[in-house]
């Protein structure tokens, strides 16, 4: 029998009122068979089935009906991976309960008091839903009693044995009574899940909804590849090409993922960051700024990103490409979700072409591969979508202009209808096209290895050389850059490899403290305590009044000419030319500025 209503599912009437608020009809297929299966049948349950496809529901549901308010002891355990999770979880099954009041659902995670959530199971909860890690602390303190414990959901298997929880899991399934029921659910299932599966489920029922470990199917895969040093500018110009954009650019490290974020702020996008140094009440701020879309573009980390619950994304796009590909699959399908159709983007290098192969094996699809628009297209792109904003406005709002009518009229009687079109686009325009100005083509020739543009023979700075001499030999024929500059000045920095300091981390505090459209920069040399850089004469003032008015994890900035040693660095010449020798980057490189 195929169910198409919840109300064939035989729900309590207070569950069907709250579904109904909410607005559910028709289930999902992984609610169409499980939550028959787990409210009329005593089997385990293996489930796997893509984020976005209703899991809660099809699991939370069955819980809440299967529940004696009466009892007080803790009858279901829900176990995820991440707080974010855990917390949606917890307001999903609230949500559905709502007009049955008696049920009592508590979330508990790292990063809140243990002793209030310990006060809330002395008072009696009938479903816990928890991390692993703060789930085993609780019952090491005998604060969590999972002795009439019925069934237990472990939500997101894989990615709770990928974040290293196995041992955890563990500890805590031996807790439960072996009578208990257990409901697994995974997106994936490598061999770590299917070693759970059989070590604590009984017989277990296999609902496989789409092909075992493939994508979303609404989801299309699109591939550019850059060489690493381009890939902001690369991601920047592919957001400026797309007229609407609301989604999560992921990055590998959570410094990575700050400085993309920092970046895209200063160059003006609607942006935050979303890592595991931010505190609670960070992540939950910029978690509702961006169910609220007054964020537009969220960059993460995996492992803060899981089981993020946000619906109408437009785009995903991979910074980094994710060393296990079951990674990308998870990260591809927080797009594309309830039927909706998405966009998974990766930026990626020559090297890498092993990974995109492994990927679309397990997906059984192919990336389509695309080329980086031009500083042309993005600023057509852009233009299009000013324009086309212009000709939204509603015209019934001209009445508000009527009284200052004349004097416009008046200012602007001289200047013809085409000149008028000019000005103002330029007026709105400039900064970008200022930006885009001479920007190069940063596509690679993957079978050559080169980027498209190298007949040009562009800045040698883009091309990553290495030695000074040859830059400069080559920079006598090269093209008028956007300023005039002088040789290569030497500054130094009070931050080094102790404040954590990186190359990436560098540019970034660089681009944001310098004004204008382009920078050049030579060699960099992080030290232990201080970094000497070398940028292009005629800038160094103004860089460093700005970065002398900025921090970095929490130190105060001082930025002086290099054979300037009233602070930070080793003074003595020769110790600090020793230094340099040991710990040099060399790191030439050209930077856009921000517009």
């Amino acid at each position: 029998m195929i169910i198409t209503k919840f109300e064939e599912f035989g729900l309590s009437p207070e569950l069907m009122k709250g579904v109904v608020e909410l607005g559910f009809t028709i289930p999902t297929p992984v609610q169409a068979k499980v939550i028959p299966m787990l409210i009329k049948g005593d089997r385990d349950v293996v489930a796997l089935a893509q984020t976005g496809t209703g899991k809660t529901a099809a699991f939370g549901l069955p819980l809440l009906q299967l529940t004696d308010a009466k009892d007080l002891a803790t009858q279901a355990l829900v176990l995820c991976p991440t707080r974010e999770l855990c917390m949606q979880i917890a307001k999903d099954l609230t949500d559905y309960g709502r007009f049955a009041p008696h049920l009592k659902i508590l979330a508990v995670y790292g990063g809140s008091s243990i002793n209030d959530q310990v006060r809330a199971l002395h008072r009696g909860i009938h479903i816990i839903v928890a991390t692993p890690g703060r789930m085993k602390d609780l019952l090491n303190r005998r604060a969590a009693n999972l002795a009439e414990v019925q069934r237990v959901v472990l939500d997101e298997a894989d990615e709770m044995l990928n974040m290293g929880f196995q041992e955890d899991l563990e500890s805590i399934l031996k807790d439960v009574p072996k009578t208990a029921r257990t409901l697994l659910f995974s997106a994936t299932m490598p061999k770590q899940v299917a070693t759970i599966a059989r070590k604590y489920m009984k017989d277990p029922e296999e609902i496989i909804i789409g092909p075992r470990n493939a994508g979303a199917p609404n989801v299309t895969h699109e591939c550019y590849t850059v060489h690493a040093r381009d890939r902001y500018h690369a991601l920047k110009r592919i957001l400026d090409c797309l007229p609407i954009f609301y989604g999560i650019i992921f990055c590998r490290t959570r410094l990575e993922t700050q400085d993309v974020a920092n970046q895209l702020m200063a160059d003006g996008y609607n942006s935050d960051a979303l890592h595991g140094d931010m505190s609670q009440d960070q992540r939950d701020r910029v978690m509702n700024n961006f169910r609220r879309r007054n964020i537009q573009i969220l960059v993460a980390t995996d492992v803060a990103a899981r089981g993020l619950d946000v619906d109408d994304l437009t785009h995903i796009v991979n910074y980094d490409l994710p060393d296990d590909p079951d990674v990308y699959t998870h990260r591809s399908g927080r797009t594309g979700r309830a039927g909706k159709a998405g966009i998974s983007i990766v930026l990626v290098h020559m090297r890498e072409d092993y990974k995109l192969r492994a990927i679309e094996r397990i997906m059984n699809k192919h990336f389509e591969h695309k080329r980086v628009p031009t500083g042309k297209q993005a600023c057509e792109a852009k233009l299009v979508v000013m324009l086309e904003k212009i000709k939204s406005v509603d015209m019934a709002e001209t009445v508000k202009l009527g009284m200052y009518l004349p004097k416009i009229n008046e200012i602007l009687a001289d200047i013809s209808r085409d000149e008028l079109i000019k000005r103002f686009v330029l007026g709105e325009f400039s900064r970008f096209l200022e930006y885009y100005k001479n920007a190069p083509d940063l596509n690679v020739n993957v079978g050559h290895g080169h980027r498209d543009d190298k007949p040009d023979r562009r800045d040698r700075y883009d091309r990553g050389d290495r030695r000074p001499d040859r830059v400069e030999q080559h920079e006598k024929h090269r093209s008028p850059p956007a300023f005039e500059e002088g040789p290569l000045c030497r500054l130094r920095i009070n931050i080094g490899k102790m404040n954590e300091l990186t190359v990436p981390a560098l540019i970034g505090i660089i681009n944001r403290a310098t004004p204008g459209p382009k920078l050049k920069l030579g060699r960099i040399s992080i030290m232990e305590q201080a970094t000497v850089f070398e940028i292009a004469g005629g800038n160094e003032k103004i860089l460093m009044q700005n970065l002398n008015k900025e921090s970095f994890k929490n130190r105060q900035l001082k930025c002086v000419p290099e054979n300037d040693d009233s602070h930070g660095a080793p003074s003595n010449h020769n110790h600090r030319r020793k230094r340099e020798h040991s710990d040099n980057q060399g790191y030439p490189g050209k930077f856009r500025k921000k517009k």
